[in-house]
């Protein structure tokens, strides 16, 4: 057969489900085959940067990857931000590029650059078919890799010339294997740490919503009453109204929460990831003593340096560490001071619930009414810029993969392709997507994708008319901040150009029926709130004078 369509059968064989992209010259080939499987939907989508974009979000609800797609040359470079913020983000991914044939890989030629060498700091394997027989070795090692913990991006290069080589090798047969766990004995070791402790602390981060790890954690915490931190990617690993759920860190290097860190004796970090919130905010001493479970050996650091470290599959640690608690007289601390920070972040949460005002409307009376309009497995995207910082704290979830943070790369433009994948790996679920106006228009293109594929999605534009997180981090640390301001669109000509309904909000007792209207309507809707963006420095002075109670 063709090298080309091989390549189709093996990722056939993978239960690839969706390819993203825009076709060129150079993998004209694949295409032909992709055209004629029965088992693969390939997405066109209006760039290349927004399939990568709907790529990461397929692998963070799935668990699986789907692919990307681009041609050789500008297609592989638009491509890449997608990718880097998926690879990341531990999000399972396949990219798949062309590029010229192998007889002019070697000199200057028309559109040719070194894309394999270009993806390599991005993904966690990046190759080239060079010949055509080891194609299904390639693929079912890519597949492996991106799936692995942790989960990540893998590239493949397709030569135009090797596509169309004829093939006598067949898919491999996927074969998995079960993670590894770690050994009783750690294991062991780290339960008598715990029970030693008096004032132990969970600080959940992205792992915890892969692999059935929240299971086991919500499990653990019942047994135990030991309240849990999330990072902005590990929210709904607990229940947001559970008693241990301590809400969400990172915001800024002092929370409420931050006086439970403070006060801990013992943090057990889970899945955590450091690119999302570095330890020198929540250790800044050092001093700290940590317990790290995760799949993968921690980062060295000198502000995370662990009492032990547990690892292996984060589920079955877990697991093991509940059969332990089971067996063992009922542990007993003093969770006074988490108590304490869930209670006042708790009525922080509340403060604007009722509000009204004209003109412009608070975040935080946005994203409550966010959460009374979406249902426990309603699915919340954030694009990056002040909003994100905002949703972060006061968007709370009761199930894992329910809102979805870009917070390792943090790349804008994020949202609105991520919601369409959402809405087609859960087209029975409501889809709301936030995102700034600059973050928006970054990928706007992509409002005709939504309509050709009639996603049921509401993407909310918070209009300040500036790069406002900029503005936000620059006042706070010079008091002032730089010519961060643009111009807008009409965004209601803009909705009805692109064949979306259409709806702006510039009073709060308006913004909740307007919400549940967008949510229940077919196809896409875009809703535009007028943001008052002065509550930034107001909330960066009110969380600097936090203070102890007890």
């Amino acid at each position: 057969m063709k090298a080309s369509d091989l390549f189709v059968k093996c990722l056939e064989e993978e239960g690839i489900e969706y390819i993203f992209g825009v076709p060129g010259e150079e993998n004209a080939d694949f295409m032909m085959s992709l055209e004629k499987s029965t088992l693969i939907t390939f997405v066109l989508t209006r760039h290349e940067q927004g399939a990568a974009f709907m790529a990461e979000i397929y692998g963070r609800l799935t668990g699986n990857p789907a692919g990307c797609l681009g041609t050789l040359g500008p297609g592989a470079t638009n491509l890449i931000t997608g990718v880097a913020d998926s690879n990341m983000d531990r999000a399972p991914m396949l990219v798949i590029t062309g590029q010229g044939s192998t007889a002019r890989l070697h000199k200057e030629s028309h559109q040719i650059m070194d894309v394999v060498s270009m993806f390599r700091p991005v993904t966690k394997w990046a190759t080239t078919i060079l010949n055509a027989d080891t194609i299904p070795e390639i693929v079912r090692k890519a597949v492996r890799i991106a799936r692995t913990e942790k989960p990540g991006a893998v590239h493949m290069e397709l030569p135009e010339d090797v596509a169309k080589t004829e093939t006598s090798s067949e898919p491999m047969l996927p074969r998995r294997f079960r993670r590894s766990v770690p050994d009783d004995k750690i294991v062991d070791q780290a339960f008598e740490l715990l029970k030693k402790s008096k004032r132990p602390i969970i600080l959940a981060g992205n792992g915890c919503v892969r692999k059935r790890a929240s299971k086991q954690l919500r499990a653990f915490c019942d047994a135990t009453g030991i309240g849990v931190v999330n990072t902005f990617m590990a929210k709904g690993s607990v229940d947001m109204d559970a008693d241990y759920c301590l809400y969400t860190i990172g915001l800024s290097a002092r929370d409420h929460v931050s006086l439970a860190i403070d006060d801990a004796d013992l943090i057990i970090t889970l899945g955590f990831d450091m690119v999302e919130y570095h330890p020198i905010l929540w250790n800044p001493d050092g001093n700290k003593t940590i317990i790290h479970a995760d799949f993968l050996a921690a980062e060295i650091d000198e502000h995370y340096h662990p009492e032990m470290e547990l690892i292996g599959d984060l589920a079955h640690t877990l697991w093991m560490l509940n059969e332990r608690i089971a067996l063992a007289p009922p542990l007993k601390f003093d969770l006074d001071r988490q108590r304490e920070s869930r209670s006042r972040l708790t009525a922080d949460f509340a403060v604007h619930r009722d509000d009204h005002t004209k003109g412009t409307i608070r975040p935080q009376k946005v994203l409550w009414d966010a959460r009374q309009a979406l249902g426990d497995n309603d699915i919340l995207l954030s694009d990056v810029g002040a909003h994100k910082m905002w949703i972060s704290r006061y968007y709370q979830c009761v199930e894992p993969n329910t809102c979805l943070i870009p917070n390792g790369f943090c790349s804008m433009g994020f949202a609105l392709p991520g919601a369409i994948a959402a809405s087609l790996v859960y087209p029975d679920r409501k889809v709301l997507a936030i995102a700034g106006d600059a973050g928006f228009l970054m990928n706007s293109q992509e409002m005709e994708t939504a309509v050709r594929l009639n996603s049921n999605i509401v993407v909310m534009v918070w209009e300040d008319h500036a790069y406002g997180l900029i503005a936000w981090k620059q006042e706070t640390e010079f008091g002032k901040h730089t010519d961060l301001a643009f111009g807008n669109p009409d965004w209601l000509k803009l909705a009805e150009a692109f064949g979306w309904h259409g709806h702006r909000v510039s009073e709060s007792a308006n913004l909740a029926a307007v919400l549940t209207t967008a949510l229940d309507e077919n196809g896409p809707s875009l809703v535009v709130v007028p943001i008052d963006y002065r509550e930034n420095a107001l909330l960066t002075k009110r969380l600097g004078d936090i203070q102890c109670s007890l």
